[in-house]
């Protein structure tokens, strides 16, 4: 099979390469000219350079393909409000355009559990839950949710497509969170404090096993969200520690703190530099639990790695790529 994935040089898109090229498929990777290459180095793709704002370079890319995994999207889209509509709705627009275009059989969309909204009324996110925030206050959570749209409005044009919804990827390859990784962060102890809040955890490699899964057995239209463990933000950070060898933060701030200094840093621009962002703070309190019992079942999903096993290899390839100082690590202090 001829598979096109957009993001390819990402996280998930180059995970999600040698996935496919693992099984045999002729793997297409679009990306831009200027891409760094390093999650693909050895994989033996095919190289489509394009760009999604420039909606002409993907048809020659789609030519022939059978199907389209779009895990392409702006990640960093609070920091540049401008750029983040362009890319992530109208790149999903135009992705999925060529794709109809190009008669291609399926499209495999990532979205995000950001997608989602806020929890509300103490009860974990599932696949029905709808879009509830000010787009001011998650803009990349906003943009992925428009994107869905995207999808929808492409569905009813006749295309079939699947839609998966990640939640908190952890695990080895996250070569553009080196500084910013969670990860990174409590085992070169530049975490301040434990912040109140939850979220759900998965292993990278679920979650590529996800997204085949629901290019195989997806039904048109739908969304799966591919969670692994429900915890707390203190338990996952002091999880972390655990594997680093370092000790844990001691201070606690109780959500309504964190969104009020998340306010503030934003409001000062880039006056002070904190190892949180601004719009992250700004979620706190929340619970991000999710309910994964629609795509287990409906996708046929086996046994999960434990967010244990994926902080371990989030930790371990971090260190092995330098990310992580050695003396941080070995010395427990």
């Amino acid at each position: 099979m001829r598979v096109l994935v957009t993001g390819s040089t990402g996280f998930l898109g180059s995970q999600l390469c040698r996935a496919l090229v693992q099984r045999g498929d002729q793997v297409v990777a679009f990306h831009r000219p200027s891409s760094w290459l390093r999650g693909l180095e050895g994989l033996p793709v095919e190289h489509a350079a394009g760009d999604l704002t420039r909606p002409e370079t993907l048809a020659p890319a789609m030519q022939g393909v059978d199907v389209v995994f779009h895990a392409a999207a702006l990640l960093d889209a609070d920091r540049q409000p401008g750029k983040a509509y362009t890319v992530t709705v109208e790149g999903t627009r135009a992705v999925l355009e060529a794709a109809l275009q190009a008669g291609v059989q399926r499209v495999v969309h990532t979205s995000s559990v950001a997608a989602l909204g806020l929890p509300s009324g103490g009860m974990p996110l599932t696949e029905d839950s709808t879009w509830n925030c000010p787009p001011d206050r998650w803009l990349y959570g906003y943009t992925k949710y428009l994107a869905e749209l995207e999808v929808q409005a492409a569905v009813a044009r006749g295309l079939d497509a699947v839609i998966v919804n990640p939640t908190y990827v952890l695990g080895p390859g996250d070569l553009y969170r080196q500084s910013s990784s969670p990860v990174v962060l409590v085992a070169e102890r530049r975490i301040p404090a434990l912040v109140e809040g939850g979220l759900n955890v998965v292993h990278v490699h679920d979650v590529i096993a996800g997204h085949l899964a629901a290019l195989e057995h997806g039904r048109c239209g739908h969304r799966y969200l591919l969670g692994g463990e429900n915890m707390t933000v203190s338990e996952l950070i002091n999880r972390i520690a655990a594997a680093a060898g370092v000790p844990a933060p001691r201070v606690w701030v109780p959500g309504t703190a964190a969104r009020r200094l998340g306010r503030l840093l934003r409001a000062a621009g880039s006056l002070f530099s904190f190892p949180l962002s601004p719009h992250l703070l700004e979620l706190a309190g929340y619970n991000f639990w999710v309910d994964t019992q629609k795509s287990r079942a409906q996708l046929r999903l086996g046994t999960q790695r434990s967010a244990d096993q994926a902080i371990r290899d989030a930790y371990a390839w971090f260190v092995e790529a330098g990310a992580i100082r050695r003396s941080h690590s070995s010395s427990g202090s």
